[in-house]
């Protein structure tokens, strides 16, 4: 899983769920429902995200928190998704 990939997500959560640019407010591992960062609307978005910037359509039965609660579950969700 690359840097960059987590990276990118990583910023689009800061930018539109913390409203910050500081990575230190969001560990790679962090659970973004535990935390209070998305509800269901917001895993919504965080879904359109992975299709529509990352390339990755996300089946129905893949929208567990095992594939996107987190950086590292989402990147590690889009590369096994990519790499299929």
């Amino acid at each position: 899983m690359t840097d960059a990939l987590r990276e990118q997500i990583r910023g689009f959560i800061l930018e539109n769920y913390l409203f910050t640019d500081d990575k230190s407010a969001l560990g790679l591992d962090d659970s973004l429902l535990e935390r209070g960062i998305v509800d269901s609307t917001g895993m919504l978005e965080i879904i359109f995200f992975i299709e529509e910037q990352l390339g990755v359509k996300v089946k129905d039965e893949e929208m567990v928190p095992d594939n996107l609660d987190g950086v590292n579950k989402i990147a590690a969700f889009v590369q096994g998704r990519k790499a299929a």
